[in-house]
């Protein structure tokens, strides 16, 4: 499933392969697709033009509507938004924390109240797994608690201790799911997450007891929702040296170009956010020579691209002039167009950054970009 080529440092080179979509290569980022679509008019059939692997999907969402039966249905996620690829699908952990407030926790699961229109929803992790059974994806994610930051640090252990219990009980439903005869996807992996807020003991202790129950991959999450940067970075370097070495490593939610850099260099494979296509939304575009508010006055008459470094398909066509007046005409065009360029930075980043651990140049790169690529053009 999952094999090392290089390493640089901590940072690795490796392949990843699943029920769907041949090969994927790692270091990779992931796409965001919450309601099985990339917000800003971008479809499946566009995720293979800008370079994506792996896209992924939410299963609180998807459970809300169109609903995972109606999915399962229609021949599981692949066959619904017609994407041939590998799909990792989250496992609605993460409304725990951002739906706070319309939501209670206990031993069972969490009960929320619909953010669309209020109705009780229960999910426990046996309803996680079924969920995202029913969706078919290549990788479900395991049900936890994303606690909120600060939290104290009796509150964070006995939530990622309840973490565990609930990975536990994950594994045995995945595993009776997997063996069913009617099962979308029987291959379907499982990735445990680990927590602990901000605290590094409770994240080794944490990351120790998980790795004992064998999961095909591991991820860090609760990390990105307010800690300074330096601290999340903090605690990648207290976790890594306890993630199995032989297992994918996925960072959820993260981030900016040089957290991913960074997170590279610490021995990260896996990554997804929605930085790139909530920004590029609002008219942030990122480039090899920093970020661009295409907003800005000085783009109104600016023949130019993007950036001349790219090669996107909107770089290829489109000035900066032409993508500012869509911005400032609410044309719905102008949203496509930047959140297409800065998907394909994205996976272009990752790609950059593969070719520099093959050729052991990794340690220069990051030298180069890793605050360059933070910096306004």
């Amino acid at each position: 499933m999952f094999k090392v080529l290089k390493k640089e440092g901590r940072a690795r080179r490796g392949q990843f392969s699943c029920a769907h979509g041949g090969t994927v290569e790692t270091p990779v980022f992931m796409n965001v697709g919450t309601q099985a679509a990339i917000k800003g008019g971008v479809s499946s059939h566009d995720l293979r033009e800008v370079g994506c692997q792996i896209e992924l999907s939410n299963t609180y969402h998807l459970h809300l509507r169109p609903g995972d039966e109606v999915v399962r249905r229609l021949g599981g996620l692949h066959a619904f938004m017609d994407w041939d690829g590998p799909i990792l699908t989250d496992s609605g952990g993460f409304q725990v924390f951002s739906l706070a407030s319309l939501r209670k926790i206990s031993e069972e699961g969490v009960r929320f109240a619909s953010h669309i229109d209020g109705h009780r929803i229960f999910m426990g992790p046996e309803e996680s797994m079924q969920i995202q059974s029913n969706l078919g994806s290549d990788v479900a994610m395991a049900f936890d608690e994303c606690v909120e930051n600060p939290a104290t640090h009796e509150y964070a252990q006995e939530s990622c201790q309840r973490t565990l219990r609930w990975l536990i009980r994950c594994k045995a439903e995945h595993d009776r799911l997997n063996a069913l005869p009617d099962t979308v996807n029987p291959g379907q992996l499982l990735f445990g997450i680990n927590q602990g807020a901000t605290f590094p003991d409770l994240r080794v202790w944490h990351m120790k007891e998980i790795a004992k129950l064998d999961c095909d991959g591991y991820a860090i999450g609760g990390l990105a929702v307010g800690e300074p940067t330096q601290v999340m970075y903090d605690i990648i370097d207290a976790v890594e040296p306890c993630m199995p070495a032989d297992k994918p490593r996925y960072l959820m939610g993260v981030g900016t170009p040089s957290n991913l850099i960074e997170g590279v260099a610490r021995g990260v494979d896996f990554f997804d956010c929605v930085m790139p296509s909530r920004n590029g939304r609002h008219g942030k575009l990122f480039t090899w020579e920093g970020t661009v508010n295409i907003l800005n006055e000085k783009y109104t008459e600016d023949p130019g691209p993007i950036s001349p470094t790219c090669g996107c398909p909107v770089c290829r066509s489109f000035s900066r002039a032409y993508l500012r007046h869509l911005f400032k005409a609410d044309e719905v065009l102008a949203l496509r167009l930047a959140v297409l360029h800065n998907l394909w930075f994205y996976n272009e980043l990752m790609a950059r950054m593969r070719g520099a651990l093959d050729e052991g140049t990794f340690e220069a790169f990051r030298a180069r970009y890793s605050g360059k690529l933070e910096q306004r053009v």
